[in-house]
Formats: structure tokens, sequence, C-alpha cells
């Protein structure tokens, strides 16, 4: 009997984007196998990749998530194709990235301290820097936070009911781009009351010291966080001044129109409970993709030239790192963003991650074999693409599409060729190359900024009113609290606001995930919560018209293919909790615990894979009704893991550019029919050519994601090897 490859890939409940290096890693190992220095990738594996028949690459430019997700319905053989998802990282120019190593431009010394590839104009257009300020130089105002920013980051501010008792700094005067900067950094501990402050820096525009005095907690510490904070125990027994002293002399020194500069400034503000008006946050000022963010230690090398929180230093210190803050917005404002985007951060983080990386491999080698090792090896020359090393081993890789690659991996347009044709040349020779690389594309016509703008706009409104139900109707005296308490235990609630606009009260809920609001409409509706017997309904708009059918898809998705959802867990459950609990559960091949991505906490749900379809379908008998820990817990079919929930997650957080963009564009022709038409063809296409596939194949679909002045869009992998156990097969 032949030998099957298989695919195993740890994405269930990751929120992990792959970027292009990792892409570029699954390739080469795949097409290579341990020839030409190929490895296993880091993020999945192959297993006896020397059975693989070919591998076969299919790139759709200038389609992302946002389309997948907008046209679900619409790609119905490649939603029941791939088991395996990830969220890719956008690229510029991805064809080319795809090329390899060799297509790369050698590197160029910046002027501060680290090396970057010069950036080009078009390219500096998908910087995330350039796409949020612009090119143009502008005062330091343009970079304050705003009301809406404050609250999203989660910076106390007047208010919320959360923030009361927190003293403001009474800076309250109007600011201008002369306004004074500061430079605030605190180091905490940990005591029976959570964070507490016990060091602050605070330093002015000139990098002078203000004020650099440790704080008495006022809770027992319970960790004093030495190789963070660099306190101890010895250091804070003679201190006398409290919180209340630091925020006095803070409100002090501050003028009426002080702007703070920090790094993750919230956190500090929270420690020293102060509400400020205005900050500027430089983990977000050098803005990065999705929701990550760059590290101070990082910024100050690659921007500044300099290097703090070194390792030979016990613990941080906190006026270097309000200095080094301060130093970055300065730079930032008076060099521009044009001029950091040049700096092309991204790359230099990578760079930097691959050099660490490799001085640890070479730390573990004997110094004897290192120095014999460095005798032996030739000059470092650039390594070539993996698709000129199959070459040399006599395997002519295929590229068919619109663009197509020459020998120095530059893309040249050839726009008359349709899909159609593409299509059939493909299904000729695919079959006799062991790698290929097929684009098929929507048209030039169908990928404008303007209609990306509206197709997001679109479906970040309807994901929202798939997240939101309405409850109701109440007495006028019900409570509040009862209704979140129970509706709570469907899973975790992004926000709960009473509507009394009606002639009852009613409760609008708006879910972070899509199974707790599905639970509650199909578990709640019609029962007795706060004293009435109420209705669980979603809005009624005319884009939910077909919510019942994209659910029922969902569930049905080979991504969701024998994981469920559970619900009502206590906050303070671990996994390792939740292990125990489930371990007679039969199949139970892994388990995933959601945080929220900006606290990093436990959420009040889990999701539970199953090797087999049916032990999900026995589970799910079972944890209906089953106790934990005193609480009851709720479960359904799982409609959005994986990748998914952290989309969600970042379309529920995305801070409205492109609404606003909307609002100021005149409506644009509809034009959604022929896309869906469009789309249908393609996923049609696109099944012909996986059904002409030899089993054994590996299959990449790549929807390489978006740059445009109407912001950026992740791209998202489907991938699977064909015949794989039935979980590929079309």
């Amino acid at each position: 009997q032949e030998k099957s490859s298989c695919l195993s890939a740890a994405l269930f409940g990751e929120d992990c984007e792959i970027s292009r290096d990792q892409l570029y890693e699954l390739l080469k190992f795949a097409a290579l196998g341990k020839c030409h220095n190929a490895a296993q990738p880091s993020w999945c594996r192959i297993y006896r990749q020397s059975h693989l028949a070919g591998v076969v690459v299919i790139v759709l430019p200038e389609m992302s998530q946002l389309h997948f997700y907008k046209f679900y319905l619409q790609f119905k053989h490649l939603r029941k194709v791939f088991r395996h998802r990830f969220t890719l990282t956008p690229s510029a120019n991805f064809l080319a990235s795809l090329y390899g190593e060799g297509a790369n431009p050698k590197p160029q010394n910046t002027a501060q301290g680290l090396t970057s590839t010069t950036s080009k104009s078009s390219d500096l257009q998908h910087d995330p820097i350039f796409q949020k300020y612009g090119g143009k130089k502008r005062g330091l105002t343009s970079y304050i936070l705003t009301s809406k920013e404050m609250n999203r980051y989660d910076y106390p501010i007047k208010g919320p009911a959360r923030w009361k008792g927190y003293v403001c700094t009474g800076c309250d005067k109007q600011r201008t781009d002369s306004s004074p900067l500061f430079g605030l950094d605190c180091e905490m501990c940990l005591t029976a009351k959570g964070n507490e402050v016990a060091y602050v820096s605070l330093v002015d525009a000139q990098g002078q010291c203000l004020l650099n005095e440790l704080v008495k907690p006022q809770g027992e510490v319970v960790n004093y966080r030495t190789s963070f904070s660099g306190i101890t125990e010895e250091m804070l027994l003679p201190v006398k001044t409290s919180l209340s002293d630091i925020q006095t002399r803070l409100k002090k020194i501050l003028p009426r129109d002080a702007v703070l500069v920090g790094h993750s400034l919230n956190n500090d503000l929270q420690a020293l409970e102060m509400i400020h008006p205005s900050v500027i946050d430089t983990s977000l000022l050098f803005a990065r993709r999705g929701c990550r963010r760059f590290k101070l230690k990082f910024l100050a090398k690659a921007v500044l030239g300099k290097e703090i929180q070194c390792e030979e230093m016990v613990g941080h210190d906190p006026a270097e790192d309000a200095r080094t803050a301060l130093e970055l917005a300065q730079f930032f404002i008076e060099q521009g963003p044009a001029k950091v985007a040049e700096l092309n951060l991204e790359m230099l983080l990578r760079a930097e991650d691959r050099a660490e990386a490799a001085k640890k491999k070479e730390a573990l080698q004997p110094q004897g074999r290192r120095v014999q090792q460095q005798l032996n090896e030739p000059p470092q020359l650039s390594k070539p693409c993996f698709l000129e090393c199959l070459q040399v081993t006599g395997q002519k890789p295929l590229l068919l599409g619109r663009q197509e690659l020459d020998s120095s991996g530059l893309c040249q347009s050839n726009l008359s060729t349709s899909n159609k044709q593409i299509l059939q040349k493909a299904l000729e020779d695919v079959p006799l190359s062991t790698f290929s690389i097929i684009q098929f594309s929507l048209g030039p016509e169908n990928i404008s900024s303007r209609l990306l703008a509206e197709l997001c706009e679109k479906v970040g409104s309807k994901l929202m009113d798939m997240l939101t139900i309405y409850v109701g109707p109440f007495e006028e005296s019900f409570c509040l609290k009862s209704v979140k308490k129970k509706f709570g235990k469907c899973g975790p609630i992004q926000s709960l606001t009473v509507v009394t606009e009606t002639h009852q009260p009613y409760v609008c809920i708006k879910y972070e995930v899509l199974e707790a609001a599905q639970l509650a409409v199909e578990n709640l509706n019609g029962a007795e919560v706060a004293g009435s017997c109420i209705k669980v309904q979603r809005p009624v708009t005319a884009a939910m018209l077909d919510c019942d059918v994209l659910i029922k898809e969902l569930e049905l998705d080979v991504e969701n293919e024998g994981v469920i959802y559970v619900a009502g867990l206590k906050q303070s459950v671990t996994e390792k909790d939740l292990q125990e609990e489930f371990s007679e559960l039969e199949d139970l091949e892994m388990l995933f615990l959601p945080k929220d991505l900006q606290s990093g906490k436990h959420r009040n749900c889990c999701f539970l894979k199953f090797q087999k379809s049916q032990s999900a379908v026995d589970a799910l008998e079972v944890l209906n009704g089953w106790t934990m820990k005193g609480s009851k817990l709720r479960s359904r079919n799982a409609l959005a893991s994986g990748h998914l929930w952290r989309w969600i997650w970042q379309m529920n957080h995305s801070n409205g550019k492109q609404r606003g963009n909307i609002k100021k564009m005149q409506q644009l022709p509809d034009c959604e029919q022929d896309l869906k038409k469009k789309v249908e063809k393609l996923d049609n296409h696109i099944q012909k050519l996986y059904r002409r596939l030899q089993n054994n194949t590996l299959c990449v679909v790549l929807f390489p994601g978006v740059n445009s002045t109407y912001g950026s869009q992740s791209g998202l992998g489907l991938m699977g090897i064909k015949g794989d156990r039935g979980r590929s097969a079309c």
C-alpha cells in the first residue's frame, strides 16, 4: 500500500499571524525536503514529505480575509475542502515574495543603529505608519490620543464608574503644538490589591529628571517582580512616600497644558490612579498591523540607535524608559511619519529576531567547534531561491497567471489573459509539474481602495449585527445586573445597554463571539429573566435576512468539524482545571481557552476539538447541564474557531477609520451582484483544478491581503494535502 503524506498545523485557537518568511519556510520544505538546508517549518509539520506528489500554490491577488468572509456563501467549495487556515501578513508584492530569498535586495545602512532595506515611495504607502498619519510632518497635537482612543486602549478617563476615585492632574488648558512634553514611566509590584506603583520617574523635554522616587505600596507585596522592576524588599523598607504624595507632587509639577509621553502609558496612569487628558503613547504612535506593538527596547535601538534594558542590569530603569519614550516621540514629530516609515521597522524586527536565534544556536555549540566552523565556512553569498534549487535538480516550476515572474523576481503583467485561459493551461500543465504557482484574479476594476472600504463597512456591520441580540420587554424597575449574569453565562459580553425608546425597556447585548449570541437565541428565548418572560432576537436588517443560512454553513464548515464551544466557565478556571475536568471525554484532541488580546485575561468560554465528529456530538449531550465548580455549562457546535474569532475581535476593536471614510464618500455603484458571480466562477475554477490534482499533492490557497489608503486588511491562507485522511478531499 502506497504511503501518503499528511499535514499537521498547530493553528487551532491560535491568535498568531503567519508572515511571508514562515510561508516561504513551508513551501521550501514541501518542495525540497531536507535538501538545500530546507527544514520543517516552525508553525506546522509535513509528515512523509518525500511522498508528496507535488505542491500547488493558488494566489488570489488583491484579496483578503475580508473577501473570503464577505463572499463566504459563494466560496462553497473552497470552505469545504481545506481544514487548515491561518491569518497572513499582508504584502505589497506578494508574488515576488514567494520567489524567495534570491529576490530580496541587499540591506543598506540607515542613519541609526540597525540595517534596513531602503523603502521606495510606492512601498511607503503600504506602511501602517504612513497609512495612519500620511507623509507630511505634523505638530504634536496630531499624535495626541483622542477620547475614543483613550477609552479603547483602557486609559483612565472622566465619567465611567470604573475610574471613580481617580485623581485628575488638573491639566485642563487647551493643547497647542508648542505645549510642553513630559516623559513618564512607573515600575509596579504585585500586591494583595493588584498592581501597585513602587517607582515613578518624570522627565522634561530636555530629559532632565523632575521626579524619580520610590513609593510605598498600600497592600502587602506578593511579588516584587525584581527582574522587571528592579525593586527589592530592602529598597522599599525605609520608604515613607505614599501614592497620594506622588499624586500631589505630579499635580504641582505639570503645567496646565502638559502632554504626557510614555510606552503603554495606560498601565502607568492606572497604577498612579490618575486621569490626564493629553497623552502620546509610543506603543501606538509607531503603528503596526493588527493589534501588535513594538517593544520599547526594540524602538530605542532601531530608531534612536541606543541600547536600553540591558541584560547586565537588574530590572528596568524608569527614568531611562521615560526619557527613551520622550525621545521617540520627539523624533517622530521632528522627522515626520514618512521618514519613520522609511526605517522599515517590521523588516528590522525580523532581522533582529533571526540574528538573535542564530546567536543562541551558536552559543550552544562547543567553542572549538565554532572556531573550526568559521575557518571552514566560505564567504557568505546571497542564498538561491528554492525555485532555482528546483531547476538545478531538473524540476521546472510552473508559474501561470496575469502576472509572471522574470528571472530577477519581478512581476510582469499580462492583462489579456483571462481566468478561463489560466485554468485551461493549469489543467494541462499542473499535473506534469512538481511545483506550481497559479494566479486567478477578480480583475483590476473590482479591487479599488474605495470598494474595499465599502466591503469592510458592510462586513463589519454584519458581524456586529450577528454578535448582537435584543432581549425584553422588562418591567420599568428591572434588575440589569441579573440580566447580565443570566446572559453572561452564554459567553463573554462586549457591551450591554438599556433601550428606552420602546414602550417597555429592552436590553441590547453585544457579545464577543458568535457562539455566545447563538446560544442566547437558542436557549433563552421565552425564558423568565429579571421577573419577565422575555423574547431574544437579533437585529432585523436586510443584511441579516440570510443569518440563519450563514450560521448553518459555519457549523458545517470543515474547519469546525469536531469542534464544540463551551460557555459558563468561571474566570478563575485555568487550562489545567479544564483538562482535568474534561479528561474523561472520549477522543478529546485539543483544548483552547481564549484570552482577551489586550488584557491577557481568560474568557469564560473555551473550545474543545475532538478527533472524531461523533465524539463531539456525544460530548455535546454530556456537557449541556454539566456543573463545574458550581457553574452550569452550556455548549453548542463551534461557529468561529481558529483564526476567525481573532479577526472578529479586530473588527470589534477597529478604530472606525474605514467607517469615517465611507461617510465622506459619495455612494458607490452597486457592483456586489457582479462580484458575487465572479467569486462563484473563481470558486468553481479552483474546484476544477483541485479535482485534477494527484492524491498527496499539497495545495495552498492564498488571499494575500490588501494595503490601501482606506486601511490594511490581513490575508488568509487555506491549505491541505489532497487525500489526507479524507480531510482535504473535494
